[in-house]
């Protein structure tokens, strides 16, 4: 293996790795060799540039804790996040989704919580939201037994392990769909929120003079077995930030119809303004699997 001149590169690390077993691995490794070959010789990446890229990588690394996932801000703030969503969901990216970014912040173990409970689990000021959510198959039959798991960020627009004033796992609960696949909750209507600009991900965003925040929204995960894990966010279609969402995650089908109400709210507690949220999500068939939580 014998190098003589850079154009032989590509091939010999190409041919060195056509022992892998995995078929799917080996095709994977394949192509990244050649894209990021390819990448290298289309800018002429200079011995200094790649320095300071591997450097980044490693901070990438470095920064992300049980709390904080730098990987994830990274991925998400190039658009790479929300591309390999579109990719896998909607008939395979051939039509729109209700599927969505993970995040950096959903948590296992969110409390169970029965339907038409609160998930306020420590005094969060805002106004209240109540929640009406239906599951279906692609056919428009209802799914029960889904577990459904909900988080979002508070009305100051931080998640409860960013914010020593919250309990744990405030704004967060998990639900059971019911026979009609129904399963709707109480809540605090969530903000907008910056997300952290302390690492690699903020210098990009400064270097593109690009803005560090996302659009208000609720989180969901809902899974059953028979079905596709769903990961989704519904986006408030009151902020101003929906077009320039640091993190590309909002589509049309996700911006979800927040209604305004004033007095006469379902609980008796609740007076002056409030919202109101309805929304179908669609399961496709396929593989009941979780994903592995970017945070503790």
């Amino acid at each position: 293996m014998i190098i003589a001149k850079q154009e032989d590169v590509t091939p010999k690390v190409l041919d060195s790795y056509k022992t892998i077993e995995d078929l799917r691995l080996r095709e994977i490794v394949a192509s990244l060799v050649k894209h990021l070959h390819a990448f290298a010789r289309e800018v002429h990446l200079t011995e200094d540039e790649f320095r300071k890229g591997t450097e980044l990588v490693a901070r990438l690394g470095q920064m992300t804790t049980d709390t904080h996932n730098e990987v994830v801000l990274m991925s998400g703030s190039l658009g790479f996040s929300a591309l390999v969503c579109l990719l896998n969901n909607g008939n395979n990216g051939q039509t729109e989704t209700t599927a969505n970014l993970l995040g950096p912040f959903w948590r296992m173990n969110s409390p169970k919580t029965e339907n038409g409970g609160s998930i306020i689990r420590s005094p969060t000021p805002g106004p209240a939201i109540f929640v009406n959510c239906i599951v279906q198959d692609p056919k428009g039959n209802p799914i029960a037994g889904a577990e459904c798991d909900v988080w979002h960020s508070s009305p100051e627009g931080f998640y409860e392990q960013q914010d020593p004033n919250q309990a744990d796992m405030n704004l967060r609960g998990q639900f059971t769909t019911d026979k009609n696949g129904r399963f709707w909750f109480r809540s605090v209507k969530p903000a907008g929120y910056p997300i952290p600009i302390d690492g690699p991900t903020g210098d990009l965003l400064r270097a593109g003079k690009r803005h560090n925040y996302r659009p208000a929204h609720l989180h969901f995960l809902i899974f059953r077995q028979g079905f596709k894990t769903l990961i989704s966010q519904i986006y408030s279609p009151d902020d101003d930030r929906l077009e320039t969402d640091c993190q590309f995650g909002v589509t049309r089908a996700l911006i979800g119809d927040y209604i305004r109400h004033d007095g006469n709210a379902p609980a008796p507690d609740v007076s002056g303004e409030w919202y109101s949220l309805d929304q179908v999500f669609v399961m496709e068939p396929g593989e009941a699997k979780l994903p592995k939580p970017p945070i503790k």
